[in-house]
């Protein structure tokens, strides 16, 4: 490795998600990066994962993936490192990356090599302890500050690590590193860090990595990406030979997931990228100089957890009908009506969403006329006990066939089933912890195993 630059090759914006493409893969491979990565993770899957302690994806495409990096990392004799193993960065998730990775030194038959994980699970009681004590643990994003009743409705919880594990990973000797929950670019920062580069750039390399192609254009997702960080700035390069990483794509990829779309927080501190300045460096290359980072006055830990609602059915309608799509209000109202009457106003709950006027985006969706000529419309039950989650679902589907609406004559209805069964889907949960923590000690949450694979 150069002390004047590193180069770092990411495949895939969440590994397992899709497979990775291999062509541009290869390509990156055949440029020797110093660092194969690639985060894992993320909370755009919803709640289920974590709540259940399960992936959003089957192990046999995360394997394929890690396969790849594997072997091309051992190759070239290049550190590895993947961060918030299996969607959710669970304990469970990273023994599986683990069991994954030993698996595969087997059957390449790949020489002994140190393999570094770390967990981010948190026991609840910890939380409690810390409530109890009188720290304040912030809620992000409006949410009110943590309270005991958050945690009594949370199953799990994990904690999103900064570059502070990655590093001492690195420094025990690690070969491959396999992460609980971390922090997208921390992922990509903790390597460069490590080797004393500007920590703004760091981070700035990491922020504009993390989703691989995602940064290029056109658009195509599990493309591979080459980034590069010197004293002075970050490139990054698509591999992919018809895409580019142009001034546009990298810009507005900086911009990506963010209420501010210039700030980027992880544990420790903020990259501020509002006096970025982009330049086409060559045809397929963006130079990024000028991020700045901001040091926090206190070290705090976001924390994620989930707590299941109840078990859940889904049901499917569509409606043709002009009249029946017009007054689609009511006839939702009137299945919820016939579930009040049958359940009561408690102890179950019953979603419909209407794709063809709000489906995607709900109350906030800014268009209010309906457009459409036909509506599909899902229908969510939950409930305690499948029995009854079976039943709302059935119910707050099937009456809307007889929605009693002004003016109808006929006796045909206006909706129609895909299937007349509702559907078994996995349990509901929801977001019970979107917060940060107080630490005194940044690998307080997390801790590190290193083992000899061979």
């Amino acid at each position: 490795m150069s002390s004047k630059s590193l180069t770092f090759l990411c495949p895939n914006g969440h590994l397992g998600f899709a497979p990775i493409k291999t062509g541009s893969f290869y390509r990156g491979v055949a440029q020797k990066p110093d660092f194969i990565l690639a985060d894992s993770g993320s909370d755009d899957i919803g709640p289920v994962p974590l709540g259940a302690d399960i992936c959003a994806s089957p192990r046999e495409w995360q394997k394929h993936d890690l396969e790849l990096m594997l072997v091309e990392a051992r190759k070239l004799g290049v550190p590895m490192i993947i961060g918030s193993a299996g969607d959710t960065g669970t304990n469970s998730r990273v023994d599986m990356y683990v069991e994954i990775v030993r698996e595969l030194a087997a059957k390449h038959q790949i020489p002994p090599f140190k393999l570094g994980y770390f967990y981010s699970e948190l026991n609840k009681d910890y939380l409690l302890q810390k409530i109890n004590s009188g720290k304040v643990i912030q809620g992000l994003d409006g949410r009110p500050d943590l309270r005991v009743e958050d945690i009594e409705k949370t199953d799990r919880v994990v904690a999103v690590a900064g570059v502070h594990p990655y590093i001492k990973l690195l420094d025990m000797g690690a070969d491959v590193i396999i992460g609980g929950r971390s922090s997208d670019c921390a992922i990509f920062a903790a390597p460069a860090l490590r080797a004393g580069f500007p920590e703004a750039l760091c981070y700035y390399l990491g922020k504009v990595m993390e989703c691989a192609s995602f940064c290029c254009e056109p658009y195509g997702g599990k493309e591979t990406i080459i980034g590069t960080i010197t004293e002075e700035d970050v490139k990054v390069t698509a591999m992919h030979p018809e895409q580019r990483c142009t001034v546009a794509s990298v810009a507005g990829h900086a911009m990506y997931e963010r209420s501010n779309p210039f700030y980027e927080y992880v544990a420790g501190g903020m990259l501020d990228m509002s006096n970025c300045k982009y330049e086409q460096y060559d045809e397929k290359t963006c130079r990024i100089t000028g991020p700045k980072f901001v040091p926090a006055g206190e070290l705090r830990v976001k924390i994620e957890g989930a707590g299941k609602v109840g078990e859940r059915y889904i049901g499917i309608a569509g409606i043709r009908d002009p009249y029946t799509i017009q007054h689609i209000d009511k006839v939702i109202d009137w299945a919820r009506q016939q579930a009040v009457e049958r359940f009561g106003d408690t102890g179950y709950e019953l979603h419909y969403r209407v794709f063809g006027k709000n489906g995607v985006m709900g109350d906030l969706e800014p268009v209010k006329e309906i457009r459409s000529h036909e509506l599909c419309v899902i229908v969510e039950g939950i409930a305690p006990t499948k029995e009854m989650a079976h039943e709302v679902c059935m119910t707050g589907t099937r009456q809307m066939f007889y929605a009693r609406l002004p003016e109808v004559k006929g006796t045909a209805g206006g909706v129609a089933f895909v299937l007349d069964e509702v559907l078994p889907a996995s349990p509901a949960y929801t977001w019970t912890m979107n917060h940060t923590v107080p630490v005194d000690d940044p690998m307080e949450l997390f801790e590190t195993h290193l083992v000899e694979v061979k």
